[in-house]
């Protein structure tokens, strides 16, 4: 059997941080060695509680560590407005199993890195406050990230601002520096998630699995999309599962390599990553950036993964 790949889990649940967690804890390709909470899509008390209901649904058992209470810089900014008050609206979740550590989320994370006998991957799927935490306090752990997998960033266009998408704009120093860090970088941005649109009939492939943690994915992906739906879309675009698929099935997703900077300034283009495509700056790259993915591969993916949770009663 192939040895695993030792990985941390970074984010901030959130729907599709939650279908990525399911489709990371499925995977036989990945071993997680802890879970990070950051803030962003709610508060980090909000955030990191949800981590500890995802984790026991999916019987996930890694330690987990609460993160920073703000960004490096910013003031903390949330979206209650689509993932509700909770962060993580909709079905009912079991209570956490296990508290988080009584300590922050780099010293956990510098802790996996000092223990591995060999580099690990981070996941990470909201800001990347924790991870450029990480590289400040820890720069000579520098050696021990095999690479960083996160979704962020945009590089035709944003969504919380014209030009910026959410995870980058609520921390653009971070993501400057970790995009500065020299670590090779998988960005899953914009321009290829809002290509994976999980539709509501492939909700109902999801949802006939039948098992417990399927019907939960199938509620979340009937809630993400009803907010989407809203303004126009076809399907729920499950951005952050696009950053684990790119680490366990990276055949079905299209990519370019380039040279990338984030913006931390500007009235307009605070967050924004600017990608250049045409290579007129002369850099070398310094991300992979994902500009494509198979949409029917990836809900494949996301049902093989339901179904790693056992089959229900009612399953077809």
């Amino acid at each position: 059997m192939t040895k695993r790949i030792p990985v941390i889990l970074d984010g901030d649940p959130g729907h599709d941080d939650a279908i990525a967690w399911v489709l990371a804890n499925a995977s036989p390709l990945l071993e997680i060695k802890a879970v990070t909470s950051v803030c962003g899509n709610q508060t980090i008390e909000k955030t990191t509680y949800n981590a500890g209901r995802i984790m026991t649904l999916i019987g996930l058992n890694a330690p987990l560590a609460m993160g920073r209470v703000k960004p490096l810089v910013a003031d903390a900014r949330i979206a209650p407005s689509v993932h509700g008050a909770s962060g993580l609206d909709g079905p009912a979740l079991p209570e956490p199993a296990n508290k988080p550590l009584e300590i922050d989320a780099c010293v956990l994370m510098a802790q996996v890195l000092e223990q591995s006998e060999e580099p690990v991957t981070l996941v990470s799927t909201g800001p990347l406050t924790n991870v450029a935490s990480l590289l400040l306090l820890y720069p000579e752990l520098k050696p021990k990230i095999r690479q960083i997998y996160m979704m962020g960033g945009g590089i035709q266009f944003g969504n919380w601002s014209p030009a910026a998408e959410f995870n980058i704009l609520v921390d653009p120093e971070a993501a400057d520096i970790v995009f500065n860090s020299g670590i090779p970088i998988t960005m899953a941005g914009l321009d290829v998630t809002e290509q994976a649109l999980v539709f509501p009939e492939d909700f109902e492939r999801v949802r006939a699995v039948g098992n417990p943690v399927a019907k939960v994915v199938a509620d979340w992906l009937d809630f993400f999309y009803e907010f989407h739906r809203n303004i126009g879309y076809t399907g729920a675009p499950v951005h952050d599962a696009v950053a684990v698929a790119a680490l366990i099935k990276p055949e079905i997703m299209h990519i370019e390599e380039m040279y990338v900077e984030i913006e931390t300034t500007g009235d307009y283009c605070r967050g924004t990553t600017v990608g250049d495509r045409l290579h007129v700056l002369g850099k070398p790259a310094n991300a992979t950036v994902i500009m494509g993915i198979d949409r029917e591969a990836f809900v494949n993916l996301l049902v093989e993964a339901a179904e790693h949770y056992g089959k229900g009663e009612n399953a077809q």
